[in-house]
């Protein structure tokens, strides 16, 4: 469900920018699908032009992320229910994206780590993907990574070993 949070954070930029979801690219969810993701603009682009040089540092610290990191729990606060045809759409586009590929555009994904960024092997992570014409997915890697978004994504990571852990014991051996 990385894509849902990826979905709502490209809505949210193409608002502010008075842009097309189309004319956002590079943007990630790092993570958890839970309120310690961590929505990435360092990397974005918006029509072209660098999404940090385009937004103000404070909405995307003070608002954006939290709005993306709260916003199922805002929605069930509002309808009284979840965004399910949010999240099946959100699925959709990922089905979509698996099977025609993404023209080497990055979307977000929860897959399995292979140690990428510092995540523990073997933990599902959301990553910045690419999707090839072959149904393969590939994270995005070597990406330069700031101190702040360093610690955003240890949070996350770190939230993801404690719920690995605390089901430990049901797990198959």
């Amino acid at each position: 469900m990385t894509r849902l949070d990826h979905n709502r954070g490209l809505a949210q930029i193409a608002e502010k920018t008075n842009s097309l979801v189309t004319d956002i690219d590079r943007f990630v969810i790092w993570g958890n699908h839970s309120a310690t993701q961590f929505p990435d603009v360092n990397h974005a682009t918006i029509k072209g032009k660098l999404a940090i040089d385009v937004l103000d540092s404070k909405w995307v610290n003070d608002t954006f992320i939290p709005a993306v990191q709260q916003r199922g729990a805002a929605i069930i606060a509002a309808r009284g229910l979840s965004s399910a045809a949010s999240a099946a759409s959100s699925a959709i586009d990922t089905v979509y994206d698996w099977h025609f590929g993404t023209a080497g555009k990055w979307t977000s994904a929860a897959v399995v780590s292979n140690g990428e960024y510092g995540v523990e092997k073997g933990l599902v992570y959301s990553y910045p993907v690419v999707f090839n014409e072959k149904k393969q997915w590939e994270v995005v890697k070597n990406l330069p990574i700031t101190q702040e978004a360093a610690a955003r994504m240890e949070t996350t990571h770190k939230e993801l070993i404690g719920e690995r852990d605390a089901i430990a014991s049901l797990l198959p051996k």
